[in-house]
């Protein structure tokens, strides 16, 4: 069970990183020159997409940002902490 947590655990903290260098990319509009950065948005989409698909169902208005990636990290911790409750309890 250790095991499985803690691989979870790197899992979770991987796609948090590739989501944070995508937020950082996206300042710098890499994502369009560049293959690393099509990369990391191919293996992100997956995770943020869904995110943003939530926030506009819930119909709510963030105007020029984008708050699926800090979404979607909530998302993931939470997830994380409830895995890990009902293994360990």
């Amino acid at each position: 069970m250790i095991v499985f947590y803690k691989a979870l655990e790197i899992l979770i903290k991987l796609i948090e990183f590739l989501i944070v260098i995508r937020i950082l990319l996206s300042f710098i509009n890499l994502r369009v020159n560049s293959s690393i950065g099509e990369f990391i948005f191919n293996l992100t989409e997956p995770i943020l997409s869904p995110a943003r698909n939530l926030i506009a169902k819930l119909n709510i208005n963030t105007g020029f940002f984008d708050f699926s990636p800090l979404l979607a990290i909530l998302l993931l911790r939470l997830f994380y902490s409830i895995v890990g409750r009902i293994l360990f309890s």
